[in-house]
């Protein structure tokens, strides 16, 4: 069996591991990557240290239903990167980067020892087509290639330019890696901040660090932060499980909402927390000031209540199955929660929290909501906001984009699936393949949650992608 990997990022990083460990039957591996940043993808490649992880380790495991791989991994490495408020190591993206490319490489030379044949070509496929048995794929050079199966691993998209300000002479359209962006930033310069989700947060952290002595604000429709992870308490849901969904399915033959929201009740009432006070206090966020809900989640980080650690784990690892079963009415309903669901599902670190607070209370940085439009008028940026009109040096563009976007590089081979057939566009966005021998592996995958992928996710659908192949290479075998 021939297998096609198009993208070296943490999926193709995952199905391979998986790979490793489940295919008997040798055959040939063919991974395409144009870029000089094997296994890393466009988050954890060379940057800043100040660029961080964003969460503790336990859910950073590249590979399925082994959340103590990547701890492993790091072992005494994480003692110099600790958290002190968080009690776990967070360490730089390049240095998990590192872990990504060992667990690829380890699983290569696992291939490789089992008699697969594995090559890596540096080039974009821009074309993949359905040719009788085989499926087809043509990369920018020319060359063409045939394959039984192709996973799709092109990770996720870019910041969009919702202002329109491209081209202009102080805006920083993307702003990764910060190593290269942040060296165009004058160190005195007034800069606005499009974003104030956790890439805003990476943007303010390390302009902190190297010194930027301007004032720094963030621009944003809502004026929301993300959340503050709290410190693990080994608690593990017994309610709000894959388990006891898949049971709800099977006894009413449809999940509902209010079947969720009983869960959750459940697993807070065993340790004697209140369910509507969570929600109140969740629902909250949208009205609050920042700043000040920003201190009391610093302060919240050593609270013994489960609640929001419940909703932060599950988000992930229950929330893309159960959202396959709700009902659509239930499913717009969560979508009208938004921008409180992505803070809450996708905190900060503490360490990050910390620093953000220092610079709000010294003045450096604000929070502003309402931004209406930016434009760019005689060299300097001009804000119109709810409260009126503010001037900038440089904007930086931290808008997360949206899940299930398609990443810029990967437009010529979504259009060419498409026009083949081979794959059709999910009305909520992403890809879903309409051909059994096409696998797409991580956030472009339609059909999930408005919450964009995570690792845990990420590995979970590439050891299901790996399971499907290994299925298909089983069942040629015996024919």
């Amino acid at each position: 069996m021939d297998i096609a990997i198009v993208g070296a990022g943490a999926a193709a990083v995952g199905l391979l591991d998986t790979l490793a460990a489940t295919a008997d039957s040798p055959g040939a591996i063919t991974v395409f990557e144009p870029s000089p940043h094997l296994w890393r993808g466009r988050p954890y490649g060379p940057d800043l240290d100040t660029v961080l992880v964003n969460a503790p380790p336990a859910i950073m495991s590249i590979r399925h239903l082994d959340s103590g791989h990547y701890a492993a991994w790091l072992g005494t490495r994480g003692t110099a990167h600790l958290d002190g408020r968080l009690g776990q190591p967070v360490v730089p993206r390049a240095l998990y980067g590192e872990y990504l490319a060992h667990t690829a490489e380890t699983a290569l030379a696992t291939l490789r020892e089992d008699g697969w044949k594995v090559r890596i070509v540096t080039a974009r496929v821009t074309e993949v087509t359905r040719s009788g048995a085989t499926l087809s794929l043509r990369t920018e050079d020319g060359h063409g290639h045939e394959a039984d199966h192709v996973a799709l691993c092109v990770g996720g998209g870019t910041p969009q330019d919702h202002y329109g300000l491209a081209g202009a002479p102080g805006f920083v359209d993307d702003p990764y890696p910060l190593a290269r962006t942040l060296d165009r930033v004058p160190p005195g310069s007034n800069i606005a901040v499009i974003g104030s989700g956790l890439t805003a947060v990476d943007v303010v952290v390390s302009l902190a660090a190297r010194g930027h002595t301007g004032p720094i604000m963030l621009l944003s429709r809502s004026g929301v932060l993300p959340h503050v992870w709290q410190r693990p308490v080994g608690h593990r849901p017994q309610h709000v499980t894959a388990e006891r969904v898949a049971a709800l399915h099977r006894q009413h033959g449809v999940v509902t909402l209010e079947d969720l929201i009983g869960l959750m009740r459940a697993e807070l009432a065993e340790t004697g927390e209140d369910f509507e006070a969570l929600v109140a206090e969740l629902l909250a966020s949208a009205t609050e000031d920042p700043v000040g809900r920003l201190r009391a989640q610093l302060a919240a980080v050593d609270d013994s209540r489960i609640g929001r650690r419940v909703l932060q784990e599950t988000a992930h690892s229950v929330g893309p199955y159960a959202w396959r079963l709700l009902p659509e009415p239930d499913r717009l309903r969560l979508g009208r929660h938004f921008r409180m669901a992505t803070s809450v599902a996708s905190p900060m670190v503490p360490v990050n929290a910390a620093t953000m607070m220092r610079r709000l209370d010294s003045g450096q940085l604000t929070v502003a909501a309402g931004v209406r439009r930016i434009e760019v008028v005689d060299g300097v940026f001009r804000v119109h906001g709810d409260d009126g009109e503010r001037t900038f040096d440089v904007v930086v563009n931290a808008v997360n984009p949206p899940p299930r976007a398609i990443p810029r590089v990967a437009g010529q081979l979504v259009t060419a699936l498409l026009a083949d057939g081979a794959a059709e566009l999910h009305p909520a966005g992403g890809l879903v393949p309409a051909d059994p021998r096409l696998h797409v592996v991580g956030d472009l995958a339609g059909g999930g949650p408005f919450i964009t992928s995570s690792i845990a996710g990420i590995a979970a659908q590439a050891a299901r992608a790996a399971q499907v192949i290994v299925a298909a290479q089983d069942a040629a075998r015996v024919i």
